[in-house]
C-alpha cells in the first residue's frame, strides 16, 4: 500500500506488481479540500495557504489522476470509516472468505443433550469459539477430579487456546461470568464480549421466581432481562443508565470494560484470516420460543437461525450444523411441559445396567439441580428439529443408556447391533449422518465418524 502523486508513479507500480488497485480520493466541491487544509494547519505558523500549495505543478494536476483510476471515492460523501471500508475491501484486507467457515452446535430436544461434551471435543479444531444464550443453561464438561459447568463461556475454553466470544444476543449474570473467567484463567486478550449483551439484575431473577415457576423455568432472570432490552430501549442512554441501573448492557459494567469488543469485528477478523468459527447453542429446539410447545418454552429461539441472529453471522458462511440428541430425551423436573412416552429412571437403569441411584444422582439439572424427567426417543421431534435446523450431522449422546455393552465402546463396530440399528433409523428420519456418538462421560467416550 502506497500513495502516489504523479502518473509515472502509477505506471511504474502497475508494471512492477500484479494486481494493482488504484483508489483516488477527492472531495466535491473542491472547496471542501480548502476548508480541511485550513482547519488542519490553522494553528501552525509559516504554513503556506491552500491556494499557494495548489500552484505547485504536482498538486495542480492531482485531479487528473482520477481518469485512469480503478475507484474514485468522494470523501465529502463518506465518513472516515466508510472510506476505510471501501479501500480495505478493494485490497482484500477483510479476506476473500475462501476457506473460512462457521459450524454450529444446537440441541435437538429439550436441552441437556450433552452439547458441552461435543463442543469441548471439537473445540481444538477452531480459531474462535462463540457462545449464545445465557446462564439458564449449563454445559458440563468432564474433568478430574470434578467436572466443570460452563454457564457463559464456551465449553471448549479449558480444552484449547482458541479466542472466545460472547455475542451481542448474550444475556449475562456479571458475578457468575467473572467467577467463570477466574476459574478458567481467561485474560482480556482472549475473551471478547459484545457491548450490547444485556445484563441480568436481581429484579429479573425475583420476577421470574414469582411468575415462571409454574412452567418449571430455571428462573435465572434471562427472559426478564431480554424483555427489558426490548421494552425499555426508548429509555436507554448513557446518561439515564448512570442514574437508572435497571437496564444495563455489557458496555455499562466497569468490571467488563477490558473485555468489551464488538462481535462483528472479531468475526470479520477471524474470517479474514480464513479462520474457523464454532457457535455453541444452548438448550434445545423443543424449547424454542417460536417452535417449541408454548408456553413450556424458553425466552429465545434456540434453533440455528436464532443462534446465527444472536451472533451476527450470515447463513451463507455455515458449513456444518451438528444437532445433538440424547438416546432418551429429558425435560426439567416439574411442570415443564409435555413429554411423549415418559418413562422412569428405574426403567433406564434396567436397560442400561447403570445403578438407579447413580442415575438419580447424575440426572439433575446443571443449573437448578432439579431431578429430570425422561422419555423414549421422540422420532417426531427429531424429524421436526432436523428440518428446522437444517442438520447436516447428528451427535447422538448417552448410547451407554441403551446397553451396558456400549459403555466401553471406542469404535462404531463395538456398539451393540440394536444401537447400530437405532443409528441407521435416526439417519433415515433426520436425513443427516450420525457422525459423533457419545458412550459415556470421559475424554475417550466419543466415537468420531466424521468425514470433515
Amino acid at each position: 500500500m502506497d500513495s502516489v502523486r504523479i502518473i509515472d508513479q502509477i505506471k511504474h507500480i502497475r508494471n512492477a506488481y500484479r494486481p494493482v488497485t488504484h483508489l483516488h480520493l477527492t472531495a466535491t466541491p473542491l472547496d471542501v479540500l480548502r476548508q480541511r487544509y485550513n482547519k488542519r494547519y490553522k494553528k501552525k505558523s509559516g504554513v503556506p495557504s491552500y491556494d499557494k500549495v495548489k500552484e505547485n505543478p504536482t498538486e495542480k494536476n492531482i485531479e487528473s489522476l482520477s481518469k485512469g483510476t480503478d475507484v474514485v471515492i468522494d470523501t465529502n460523501r463518506c465518513k472516515e470509516n466508510d472510506v476505510f471500508v471501501r479501500a480495505a475491501c478493494r485490497m482484500f484486507l477483510y479476506g476473500k472468505n475462501e476457506n473460512g467457515y462457521v459450524d454450529v452446535i444446537v440441541g435437538g430436544q429439550y436441552g441437556s443433550e450433552g452439547k458441552g461434551q461435543i463442543a469441548a471435543f471439537l473445540a481444538k479444531e477452531y480459531d474462535l469459539l462463540v457462545r449464545v444464550g445465557g446462564p439458564n443453561a449449563g454445559h458440563t464438561i468432564f474433568e478430574v477430579p470434578k467436572s466443570y459447568i460452563h454457564h457463559h463461556l464456551p465449553s471448549g475454553t479449558r480444552r484449547c487456546v482458541a479466542r472466545l466470544l460472547l455475542a451481542s444476543g448474550m444475556v449475562i449474570n456479571v458475578d457468575k461470568l467473572l467467577e467463570e473467567i477466574s476459574d478458567c484463567n481467561v485474560d482480556c486478550d482472549r475473551l471478547s464480549i459484545d457491548p450490547q449483551a444485556v445484563i441480568i439484575n436481581d429484579e429479573d431473577i425475583k420476577a421470574e421466581e414469582k411468575e415462571l415457576k409454574k412452567i418449571a423455568s430455571t428462573c435465572q432472570g434471562v427472559g426478564w432481562a431480554t424483555a427489558r432490552k426490548i421494552t425499555q430501549r426508548a429509555n436507554y442512554s448513557e446518561e439515564t443508565q448512570r442514574r437508572n441501573k435497571n437496564l444495563r448492557l455489557a458496555q455499562d459494567v466497569p468490571e467488563l470494560k477490558p473485555y468489551i469488543h464488538p462481535a462483528i469485528d472479531m468475526l470479520m477478523q477471524t474470517l479474514a484470516k480464513n479462520g474457523r468459527i464454532l457457535i455453541e447453542g444452548t438448550q434445545g429446539t423443543g424449547l424454542s420460543l417460536h417452535h417449541g410447545c408454548y408456553p413450556y418454552v424458553t425466552s429465545r429461539d434456540t434453533t440455528v437461525s436464532g443462534c446465527l441472529s444472536e451472533v451476527g453471522i450470515p447463513p451463507s458462511l455455515v458449513r456444518r450444523i451438528i444437532m445433538v440428541c440424547r438416546t432418551y430425551p429429558i425435560r426439567v423436573g416439574g411442570s415443564s411441559g409435555p413429554m411423549l412416552q415418559e418413562i422412569s429412571w428405574a426403567e433406564i437403569s434396567r436397560r442400561s445396567g447403570i445403578s438407579y441411584y447413580k442415575l438419580r444422582k447424575r440426572e439433575k439439572g446443571s443449573t437448578t439441580h432439579r431431578r429430570r424427567r425422561v422419555g423414549e426417543f421422540n422420532w417426531e421431534l427429531a424429524r421436526k428439529s432436523a428440518f428446522i435446523n437444517g442438520a447436516t450431522d447428528i451427535a447422538l449422546t448417552f448410547a451407554d443408556y441403551l446397553s451396558p455393552d456400549n459403555q466401553l465402546a471406542r469404535r462404531f463396530d463395538q456398539l451393540t447391533k440394536e444401537t447400530r440399528d437405532l443409528i441407521e433409523e435416526i439417519e433415515h428420519v433426520t436425513k443427516a449422518t450420525v457422525s459423533l456418538i457419545g458412550t459415556g462421560f470421559d475424554p475417550r467416550s466419543i466415537i468420531d465418524r466424521r468425514k470433515w
